[in-house]
């Protein structure tokens, strides 16, 4: 099919894809520096990072639920490999906090599944237990990563570069890789999205519609434990309030992104883009010297404001259908 403006129109990461050409004109004409390297490469590492965690929150929205506990999943990954890491070296830590996110998002997908409780009010509680027990395994003081780990090659393999590219970077677009394939080459991706659309219809196409949730929720939780370590093996040194907040900035970025919130509905590359543009504005305000509540403001006006460009254009998109 060849290309044309209506069916760049019709991606549902459309708004994404707007927003990001829009920042980057926008602060082009108001920043002097915005195109320098330090400024650009710090965007895009932290967008890298967010945009992992941003991912994972598209699975869970696809499928029609919601994780509002991947801020301190991802808190609580990162400070559990810092904290294991001198009991099981680096390689042993990272595979511990990774398997501690695991095990969060598969027990919140059970009491949402079995439970039968919404997944907001369950993934809300999972945002204070989890900061809570960040608070009572810490006491509230943590260690920074010794000297030794920091120079350990896998710790240089996740926070150093790779052919001189950031390696969150790196990491991020691999991820997009294998999450596209899975989501788009393989069923899985058919069954997330029949689960998210139209329960009772997979169910009756013989779809396991908890498994595929399950699947989503452990996934996302997996993410977010991700790009915790990823971030501190770049930045080794961290406090209890580490992804405090981050949780509004991956569902605001997956949004903004083209996911749907009814679910069956979404984009990888559109959550990333999404992540993109909040950091954007971020490191932006920041500069601008603005107050940080500006930002929270931002987040919140851009959130409506994708929610119903996103809903319109599906009603457009349906009409012209």
């Amino acid at each position: 099919m060849a290309w044309s403006p209506g069916s760049l129109v019709r991606r549902v990461d459309f708004g994404a894809i707007f927003g990001t050409v829009l920042i980057l004109a926008v602060f082009t004409a108001i920043d002097d520096g915005w195109w320098s390297g330090d400024t650009l490469g710090s965007i895009i590492r932290f967008s890298a990072i967010l945009g992992c965690i941003a991912m994972g929150q598209a699975l869970v929205i696809m499928a029609r639920e919601i994780d509002l506990s991947v801020g301190s999943v991802y808190g609580l990954a990162g400070i559990a490999f810092i904290t294991l890491e001198a009991d099981l070296g680096v390689p042993g830590a990272i595979i511990a906090g990774l398997a501690i996110a695991a095990a969060v998002g598969f027990l919140q997908a059970m009491a949402v599944l079995r439970g039968r409780v919404p997944s907001m009010i369950v993934t809300l509680g999972g945002l204070f237990a989890v900061r809570g027990l960040i608070y009572l395994w810490t006491g509230g003081t943590v260690r920074s990563l010794p000297e030794a780990a920091r120079t350990h090659w896998l710790t240089r393999l996740f926070g150093g570069e790779v052919f001189g590219i950031q390696a969150a970077i790196v990491w991020a677009l691999v991820v997009l890789a294998l999450l596209s394939l899975l989501l788009w080459r393989m069923r899985f991706g058919n069954r997330l999205l029949a689960t998210g659309g139209d329960p009772a219809t997979a169910l009756s196409q013989g779809v396991r519609t908890d498994r595929t949730k399950t699947a989503a929720f452990v996934l996302c939780s997996l993410l977010s434990g991700f790009a915790g370590i990823l971030t501190l093996t770049n930045a080794p040194q961290t406090h209890v309030t580490l992804g405090d907040m981050m949780e509004l900035e991956a569902i605001a970025a997956a949004v903004i992104g083209g996911c749907a919130l009814a679910g069956g509905r979404g984009s990888l590359i559109g959550a990333v883009l999404g992540a993109f543009v909040i950091t954007s504005v971020r490191f932006e305000l920041i500069r601008l010297g603005a107050p940080g509540s500006w930002y929270i403001t931002f987040v919140g006006i851009v959130l409506i404001a994708a929610v119903i460009f996103n809903h319109s254009l599906a009603f457009w998109v349906g009409r012209r259908a």
